[in-house]
């Protein structure tokens, strides 16, 4: 009987030990808590810190960072490794640093206007090495515009209205030749986009709008120009109107007319 025992007891014993050790590892894994955490080098714990602070509005924007001594001193690191951090947040557009006696590094602004900044600064890039087409912005800007209009007759305040009129009017008086019509017609369309009350649709669309300049693949004779104005003219009645299908309707025939008038590239 005993002998039985033992053998059972043995037999299960072998069974044990001979599981496969990558088995062993797992079942220790299924039970071990998860208290493990990356350990970051100095330089990217200075620059997470900073980061969040940025982010969480502990740093202001415009606000001026303490020296990189003073920095050194409250991370207890070097200088160098303060630098390094300081460095990559620059470019990642969180800080600038301005050199010379009033200098130093800066919280950069983080709104909406900012952000169109950096949409467009990528965008940029990925045209030039060839990622994207010209086409393809192109697309994607009109299918915001459309409902950025619509959105801007229901949320546009008294300022944005006075703003789209004093573009309107600037566009009435100067020429298809004139310098100033590239500038103006990427303000007409984010100063839509910016009256929809809807600050990350507005973003896109600056950034958008200003990377493909779309006047300049149009073919933009005296009469093209004159209509574009009355249809920027209709688009702003509309929306000053608080009417969102009538603005809507009005975008829709101002792409359909520009496309019409694109140059062959």
């Amino acid at each position: 009987m005993l002998s039985n025992i033992y053998q059972a007891v043995g037999q299960t014993w072998e069974s044990a030990t001979n599981v496969e050790p990558h088995t062993r590892r797992a079942a220790r894994g299924a039970t071990a808590k998860l208290i493990g955490q990356k350990v970051l080098r100095p330089r990217e714990q200075v620059e997470e810190k900073i980061r969040a602070a940025i982010l969480s509005g502990e740093l202001r924007s415009g606000e001026r960072l303490p020296s990189e001594a003073e920095l050194a001193r409250q991370f207890d690191v070097s200088r160098t490794t303060v630098r390094e951090a300081l460095r990559s947040l620059v470019s990642q557009k969180l800080i600038d640093k301005t050199p010379g006696v009033g200098g130093g590094s800066f919280v950069r602004s983080v709104d909406h206007q900012s952000l169109g900044n950096l949409l467009q600064e990528s965008l940029h890039n990925l045209l030039q090495l060839g990622n994207l087409r010209v086409e393809e912005v192109a697309m994607l800007r009109q299918y915001l515009e459309v409902p950025a209009a619509r959105l801007a007759a229901q949320h546009r305040s008294d300022e944005d209205l006075a703003g789209l009129q004093d573009i309107v009017e600037r566009q009435k008086t100067i020429s298809v030749d004139d310098p100033d019509v590239p500038d103006l017609d990427a303000r007409f369309h984010a100063a839509i986009a910016k009256a929809s009350g809807n600050r990350l649709l507005a973003s896109f669309v600056h950034a958008l709008h200003r990377e493909t300049e779309p006047v300049h693949y149009l073919d933009l004779s005296p009469e093209v120009g004159r209509t574009t104005v009355r249809q920027h003219q209709k688009i702003v009645k509309a929306i000053a109107a608080s009417d969102p299908d009538s603005a809507e309707k009005a975008v829709n025939e101002h792409l359909v007319y520009l496309r019409e008038h694109v140059l062959s590239l």
